[in-house]
């Protein structure tokens, strides 16, 4: 009797729209957290057109037969057309224009938290943001910025910007002079990227020294404007992979009929990268700014304090007290500080096994470090890698 061979099975590829942006680094930062995505899970079939920020939806998407959406659904009509499609949908935006889709977002509280936190690391006492209040994220994270500093004692002034819509010669010269007003020396945070490079190029205009009367930090990352800019910006690092995995993870539940709460998921950011924008200790006393300067630059080479005195003429009870009065902590927590920055850099960014990230970051055993992380972060460097990835 002959064998019957097994009938094959077709299982059909999903269909998913996928209407981000691909013009800065943040949404490309999403689609490749999709991607990731997928490769580890069932593939999809993709949707894609190059589009800038608040295009118009596609004109196909109206006679679309698909299976699902993932969208930053920035103005209405874009809103308009992905309801109309009565799929399943997840929304990337923090405009919150279709409430009952769930949505994933950056964790605006943890990203005002981090510029704060860098800023009064470096001893500032002046504080100012600068916004954009068409956004509800910029709002949030001017909200937050100005919630940190007033729980550290400290007032923050805000720049809203009056010149209309598209006159950028008169928004420039409204923030030059807003920026020539303030107390100097400032901390200011710019709601992202490129409204850092604005101010920057407004205190170039205005006559300021950049970070020694206003040093300035973004968020987003965009790692070839932050470089470009005048002096390189430091900047916030927002988690876009790990946005675009859940929502992709979202989707995936939506499509295979599953209920997903219409809430807010949102993801942490991943750390902080310094650049020349911060690279400045806003304290009248020389010794300790020439001590943290070096820890800065030194302290992924395995120094200790007994290294950072030998710079300094100061006994080691006397630059205790003063980093204790100044920075509100000791030379031994700078110096660990900037190694786990680092390390948290390199877990993000490279693939490089533990033991090289350990021997880059100028701890000695492996064991030591994951401990410390652990402590310090809450996570283990393998979990934490995991998290900045998807």
């Amino acid at each position: 009797m002959p064998v019957q061979g097994r009938k094959r099975v077709t299982v059909r590829q999903r269909q998913v729209a996928i209407l981000i942006e691909t013009s800065n680094a943040y949404a490309r930062g999403l689609l490749q957290g999709v991607v990731h995505y997928i490769r580890e899970h069932r593939p999809w079939s993709f949707h894609l057109m190059e589009q800038g920020r608040g295009d118009d939806p596609p004109p196909w998407l109206a006679g679309w037969d698909g299976d699902g959406i993932i969208a930053r659904i920035e103005t209405p009509r874009i809103a308009r057309a992905v309801v109309r499609t009565g799929l399943p949908a997840v929304d990337l935006s923090a405009a919150r224009l279709v409430p009952a889709l769930p949505w994933v977002e950056t964790n605006d509280e943890e990203i005002a938290r981090l510029a704060a936190d860098h800023l009064l690391e470096r001893g500032f006492t002046r504080f100012a943001f600068c916004g954009d209040a068409r956004f509800n994220w910029s709002v949030w994270r001017e909200t937050q910025f100005v919630a940190r500093l007033r729980a550290a004692g400290h007032d923050c002034v805000c720049y809203r910007p009056t010149a209309l819509a598209g006159d950028v010669a008169a928004e420039a010269g409204n923030l030059a002079r807003w920026l020539r007003e303030l107390p100097k020396p400032v901390g200011l945070m710019a709601c992202y990227d490129i409204r850092g490079q604005q101010v920057l190029d407004a205190c170039r205009s205005a006559g300021l020294a950049v970070p020694d009367e206003v040093a300035v930090i973004g968020v987003d990352n965009d790692t070839l404007l932050c470089e470009l800019a005048s002096p390189p910006l430091s900047s916030v690092i927002p988690n876009a992979h790990g946005a675009g995995y859940a929502a992709a993870a979202l989707l995936d539940r939506l499509m295979a009929g599953k209920r997903v709460a219409a809430t807010a998921h949102l993801i942490a950011p991943l750390g902080l990268a310094e650049r020349q924008s911060t690279d400045v200790l806003a304290v009248d006393d020389r010794e300790v700014a020439r001590a943290v300067r070096f820890i800065r630059e030194h302290a992924c080479e395995g120094i200790n304090v007994g290294d950072v005195l030998r710079t300094v003429p100061l006994s080691r009870r006397v630059l205790e007290q003063r980093f204790q009065r100044l920075l509100g902590h000791t030379p031994r927590e700078e110096i660990l500080h900037v190694r786990l920055n680092r390390v948290k850099q390199l877990l993000a960014e490279t693939d490089l096994p533990l033991y090289l990230v350990a021997e880059r970051t100028g701890f000695e055993h492996v064991e030591y470090l994951s401990v410390l992380f652990k402590r310090e972060t809450g996570k283990t460097p393998s979990a934490f890698r995991a998290g900045a990835r998807g």
